[in-house]
């Protein structure tokens, strides 16, 4: 029966959002993985939550229009999908790319609603973006599309409605540009947006938080099998704040990145990734990571022509421990095999969704540890939070105290994932624990509230 209902539910949403693939798969993972509890009880199964939980609340798409430094006007897609709003204000980043369309944004803030809730603080689930892409945009024309990517919507966010933050193409500039535009229209100065400047009200440890967390949790995970991080070699692909920061934390509980990339390849440097050198070249230059390179010649340096039939170059260099932390889908059943017979011993999970449903199978047959992205990469939204907190009390802490809160949030959604693991008989399988625990509190709270 309830397999029955669940595939309905996915055939049912396959002819309504035709063409949405990252959304069915997102879906059915979330589905399938918490049968132990809709087995449990039934309230879930009574009350048609698994139909509702699956429907955004609201759906918004907008044209935007702007000039570039040529007086040409140009055309994109911006994106707002509220998704479930049930414990807090919806939450969720900003990914301006080029592969950005409904199906990506509804994927992402489908997962949004479980990470957010797994944080235990009161977010809801949202996620947006735009089919633009600020790779060789000017400074003016990124601004200028930003004011009017705002300028569209700002009528549907606010302090206690919706708090967008960033998240692939948009960093702090692309931030900035939004909120000035935003205090402008509105004449007011709130928590509208996070990952805001320390200046103008963003906290300390946001740009880190999302790839400290990440090896925050992959410490917890290894810790409850009695191991540890120190003298790993691991491998982090992306190169943007996650990829960096999870790779600076790495360092300092003793493990050892070897290898990054980027849109355009993969860096392996045997001896560890120079992280001062990488800023350089991808913060500050904005440049490949071919230039890492020639800044390091004991590096190796493969272009994307020399990568593997059906993979990725940075899966088949020899680790201990396997960071995903680029984008989506981006670790197949070729890249575990690979990872597998090189001895990886835990993948843990910096992006949303980077790993294929095959390929999470074969790890997980062959005693992979695995930690799934909504639980591992949780950090940059809970610490987004702690910046709407101190936004509302008018206070700022500093680093310090918010890593600290960072580190607990991180060992404390370690421990629900894993004890609704063992309590719903799956043994440690976080995919199974965190789906579990964060499905539980957003569905329980839509009962609570009735049918609206």
């Amino acid at each position: 029966m309830i397999d029955s209902k669940i595939s309905d539910i996915l055939q049912d949403i396959k002819e309504s959002s035709p063409g949405q693939n990252e959304f069915y798969q997102a879906v059915e993972e979330v589905l399938f993985s918490i049968k132990p509890l809709l087995k449990y009880d039934n309230k879930y199964l009574d009350n048609n939550i698994l139909s509702r939980i699956v429907v955004p609340e609201r759906t918004i798409i907008f044209r935007v229009n702007w000039l570039d430094d040529k007086g040409v006007v140009n055309t994109n897609l911006g994106y707002r999908v509220q998704f479930n709003s049930v414990i807090g204000p919806y939450k969720g980043g900003l990914r301006f790319h080029e592969s950005v369309n409904l199906g990506i944004v509804k994927f992402l803030g489908f997962e949004q609603i479980f990470k957010n809730a797994l944080t235990n603080l009161p977010i809801g689930g949202a996620k947006g973006g735009s089919n633009f892409n600020p790779k060789g945009k000017s400074d003016n024309e990124i601004m200028k599309f930003c004011q009017s990517f705002m300028t569209e919507l700002y009528k549907y966010i606010g302090k206690n409605r919706d708090v967008p933050a960033g998240d692939i193409g948009v960093g702090s500039r692309e931030i900035g540009y939004l909120f000035g535009q935003y205090k402008k229209i509105t004449g007011d100065f709130d928590g509208v947006l996070t990952g805001k400047g320390i200046n103008w009200g963003g906290s300390f440890a946001r740009k880190e938080a999302t790839g400290y967390g990440s090896v925050y949790f992959a410490k917890e995970h290894l810790a409850v099998y009695g191991d540890s991080l120190e003298d790993k070699d691991c491998v982090v692909s992306g190169s943007g704040n996650v990829s960096i920061y999870t790779m600076k934390k790495l360092y300092e509980f003793g493990a050892k990145p070897i290898a990054c990339s980027d849109s355009r390849g993969t860096i392996y440097h045997k001896k560890g990734i120079d992280i001062a050198s990488l800023i350089s070249v991808k913060e500050v230059h904005r440049d490949s990571l071919e230039a890492y390179a020639k800044l390091h010649h004991d590096a190796k340096y493969i272009d994307t022509a020399h990568y593997p039939s059906g993979g990725h170059a940075i899966w088949h260099i020899p680790c201990d421990l396997a960071f995903p932390s680029a984008t989506q889908n981006e670790l197949n059943l070729i890249d575990a095999k690979e990872l597998v017979k090189n001895g990886c011993i835990l993948v843990n999970e910096g992006a949303n969704m980077p790993t294929t449903p095959d390929a999470i199978e074969y790890l997980l047959n062959s005693g992979v540890k695995f930690s799934p992205a909504k639980a591992a990469n949780a950090g940059g939204v809970a610490t987004s939070q702690l910046e709407m907190s101190q936004n509302a009390s008018m206070t700022q802490w500093n680093f310090e105290e918010v890593d600290i809160k960072l580190h607990q949030i991180m060992k404390n959604i370690f421990k629900t994932a894993y004890g609704s693991s063992k309590e719903y008989g799956a043994d440690g399988n976080l995919i199974v624990g965190a789906n579990i625990a964060g499905f539980k509190k957003v569905a329980s709270a839509m009962i609570d509230q009735g049918v609206i």
